[in-house]
């Protein structure tokens, strides 16, 4: 495919429908400082009437205050209980009262309670703020890209792709959880090369987001030799069947980290050939297993104009700061 017909493929499936009708028309950019903020909340796990669901909203509250993002990424599991569409309204709530753009990527537990992934999706997208999309005849609900234009709102500057991870295998051979197919794994490479192209042929910078885990996750994790920073309470509980979406994100060269959830007590970053895998922190409170030193809290990255590199913490109760990293400056030792 050349660069003409592939920068064209990208306009049309990703940029010409990149907000859904009705969603907050919110233009993403670096601002005069050159500077892009992402906080990331994972694992809200609210269950309606249950108290232990405020913590969530307290300490979302608290981080969305004193951070200020310019985007909030959810990367799943935010329903836990019914009503579904109550339980998503209030995790939603504490950004949609500040006027904050968000995003979302759906987990294995969203869809258990009364709702479809579809329905959920549908209940959201006309929200104030909602960025989250969908792409027709991809599998799962949640695939879309989020470009980040320059300060000077010119060009595309950075790329945020967001996959469905779904639930559990559909396989009776297969035990535990799904896996990305390969056809996002195909809409992901075709993108990045539509960008690529239209950058000249330099990978434009870009970070991903989904709930679980892809085997990569263990592999690093396992790897003595392999620089880990922060708390790993437990195997990452990825699928059985590895569909090459790490090694697609290692050959097109954009992808610097994924950012996932759904293993509460873990939020370590593990650096892996060249591409950090990182944990969100967990947000919810206690309506489900979240044993993880300090409480609840979340990941916040911030990205800086024109380069290849990124800053990333964790916020927990009181506005503490842990686990602050520098990508890649902090991971160069040893090559």
């Amino acid at each position: 495919m050349n660069r003409l017909k592939i920068w064209g493929y990208a306009l049309s499936l990703c940029c010409g429908g990149l907000l859904p009708l009705g969603a907050q028309q919110t233009a993403l950019k670096f601002n005069t400082n050159k500077k892009f903020k992402i906080v990331q909340f994972t694992d809200v796990h609210w269950v309606p009437s249950n108290p232990a669901s405020q913590e969530a909203a307290e300490r979302m509250g608290e981080v969305l205050d004193a951070e200020k993002p310019d985007l909030v990424v959810y990367t799943g599991d935010l329903v836990f209980g019914k009503p579904a569409a109550e339980a998503l309204d209030k995790a939603l709530e504490p950004v949609i009262s500040r006027h904050l753009p968000f995003a979302v990527t759906f987990g294995n537990h969203d869809d258990e309670q009364d709702m479809t992934r579809k329905q959920l999706y549908d209940h959201i997208k006309n929200k104030s703020g909602n960025l989250t999309n969908t792409v027709k005849g991809l599998s799962g609900v949640t695939n879309y890209i989020l470009p980040l234009k320059s300060s000077d709102g010119k060009k595309n500057a950075f790329i945020l792709y967001v996959f469905d991870s779904h639930a559990y295998s559909h396989l009776p051979q297969v035990k535990g959880y799904d896996w990305i197919k390969p056809d996002q794994v195909d809409w992901y490479l075709k993108n990045s090369a539509a960008f690529t192209a239209g950058n000249g042929g330099q990978p434009l910078p870009a970070l991903a987001f989904f709930h679980i885990p892809f085997p990569e996750y263990n592999e690093a994790a396992q790897d003595e030799n392999a620089q880990l920073m922060g708390t790993r309470k437990e195997k990452a509980c990825s699928p059985q069947i590895n569909t090459g979406l790490f090694a697609a994100m290692l050959n097109a060269g954009d992808v610097m980290a994924t950012f996932v959830g759904h293993d509460h007590v873990n939020d370590y970053v593990a650096y892996w050939k060249g591409i950090l895998l990182c944990y969100g922190r967990f947000t919810g409170g206690n309506t489900v297993y979240h044993d993880i030193p300090g409480g609840n809290g979340a990941r916040v990255i911030e990205l800086t104009e024109g380069e290849r590199s990124f800053k990333t913490w964790e916020v927990l109760k009181g506005d503490k700061i842990i686990n602050e990293v520098n990508f890649p400056a902090d991971f160069k030792r040893g090559e």
